[in-house]
């Protein structure tokens, strides 16, 4: 449950960078699940920004409907696309593991 809770914010979170990283384009929800699915399976820690620009870029290559124009874009949405996720899973009280 804690998996659907964080891909389904990860989702809204990529959906709030489209509203403000200049580039970074999401055409609806099912666009912006699909989009954030890589982000909730591969958060390797390492390199963080740069991975998710780059998973961004991937997703924006094989989902219909999302689109990142170029590398800065996925960087920046990358950066605050984290900082949104970090902000919903606190408000959603998912950031911390339960005992």
């Amino acid at each position: 449950m804690r998996v659907l809770i964080n891909w389904i914010l990860s989702a809204l979170a990529v959906w709030v960078v489209s509203q403000f990283v200049p580039g970074f384009h999401v055409k609806g929800a099912v666009s912006a699940l699909i989009a954030a699915l890589p982000l909730t399976i591969l958060t390797l820690g390492i390199f963080w920004f740069v991975i998710n620009g780059l998973m961004l870029e991937l997703a924006a290559a094989v989902v219909p409907g999302f689109r990142v124009d170029t590398f800065a874009s996925a960087f920046w949405g990358g950066i605050i696309l984290s900082l949104v996720n970090m902000l919903l899973r606190w408000l959603a009280g998912t950031s911390r593991k339960q005992d």
